[in-house]
């Protein structure tokens, strides 16, 4: 009986078991590879985004600095033109001193010969004056004028500022640049006590304005004296938005003498000086504004540190847009050195309104 050779099979149970067992292996080690990475790629994900997050605050910072030394640039810009006029306004002041003086020298006998001389020609007038009012038969009427005013500058009646208007509005500016022409001495006065800056130079020239101005109301006219640095007021509170009786010597007293007893402040409105034209019915038919340069604050009052030329140029500008049509309106100017604009803007006011412009001399009126 002979045995059959047995069939040997190569790919057997056991080999294919090998193959899947060695294939399984390769996956995992490739899942675990695939894992680690993920890993790797998230953590320089977060440190490129860190990174970034970081050159954005900085981007930030910069960016502030700069806005923060473009202000500084433009008020170190400002304050270079207002020293360097200044400083011109000094050199002209320093050139028209000297000449005065060398021509006070040269002259000075001749000036003593002219005062002699006019000295003589007053007592002949005098004597003749005299003569003439033991001749007259009957004096003349008494004058319109309801107060009198005494300065002690050489006023020369060559300006034009006259009051016709039967309604006329006195705006007065009383914040404390009032108090002097230099913005030096303003700031050192404007924490001084009220009586300090009420005795300033430069108020007290406003207020003989004012007072002087009192004097000048036609006969049969209505006046109002408002006051205004941020806000505009009555000087008389409880006459406010009424029209008072210029032939009344107590009502102008009283309003000149509330005027008086003000002490500059804060700063200057000019829009919110005009709402009190608005304020009054009828309307003025002539204004005379008393101030001393540009604006600086708008119809709501803020903290303004600094506030540039243009800046104080468009303020001007929006109050002009709201100033009621056809009423003229005189400007007396007292400038600033240094507020270079502010003549010739006050004085465009005056003429586009039909009113009159006048910078008057340090011992006016």
């Amino acid at each position: 009986m002979g045995y059959r050779r047995r069939r040997i099979e190569v790919f057997s149970l056991s080999f294919l078991d090998c193959i899947c067992c060695g294939f399984g292996a390769v996956v995992l080690i490739y899942t675990v590879m695939a894992g680690q990475s993920g890993i790797r790629r998230v953590e320089r994900v977060d440190t490129l985004q860190a990174e970034v997050n970081r050159i954005e605050i900085e981007v930030l910072d910069g960016t502030r600095n700069l806005v923060q030394l473009r202000n500084t640039l433009e008020k170190t810009e400002s304050d270079t033109a207002r020293a360097a006029a200044r400083t011109q306004a000094l050199s002209a002041e320093i050139n028209t001193t000297r000449e005065e003086a060398l021509r006070a020298g040269a002259t000075s006998m001749a000036q003593r010969d002219h005062i002699n001389k006019l000295k003589a020609d007053l007592q002949s007038l005098e004597q003749g004056t005299k003569r003439l009012e033991g001749g007259a038969i009957q004096r003349a009427p008494a004058g319109a004028q309801v107060r009198a005013f005494r300065g002690t500058g050489a006023r020369r009646y060559i300006t034009g500022v006259r009051l016709t208007g039967k309604r006329v509005l006195l705006l007065v500016d009383r914040s404390v640049s009032m108090v002097d022409e230099d913005l030096v001495q303003i700031l050192k006065l404007r924490n001084q006590p009220d009586a300090t800056r009420r005795a300033a130079p430069k108020w007290r020239q406003t207020l003989d304005i004012a007072d002087w101005l009192s004097t000048q109301l036609p006969p049969g006219s209505q006046f109002q004296l408002y006051a205004f640095n941020t806000s505009a007021a009555s000087v008389l509170p409880d006459r406010q938005g009424k029209w008072l009786d210029s032939a009344d010597p107590k009502v102008l007293d009283q309003a000149v003498e509330a005027l008086r007893a003000i002490a500059p402040e804060d700063g200057t409105s000019l829009i919110n000086a005009y709402s009190a034209i608005r304020s009054l019915s009828p309307l003025p038919d002539q204004v005379v504004l008393v101030t001393d340069g540009l604006p600086t604050q708008g119809a709501e009052r803020g903290v303004r540190r600094f506030v540039n030329v243009n800046q104080r140029a468009r303020l001007f500008d929006e109050a002009m847009r709201s100033l009621p049509p056809n009423i003229p309106v005189s400007v007396i100017l007292l400038p600033m050195q240094g507020d270079l604009p502010a003549p010739h803007r006050f004085w465009t006011l005056a003429r586009a309104t039909g009113g009159n412009f006048l910078m008057p001399a340090k011992d006016w009126p």
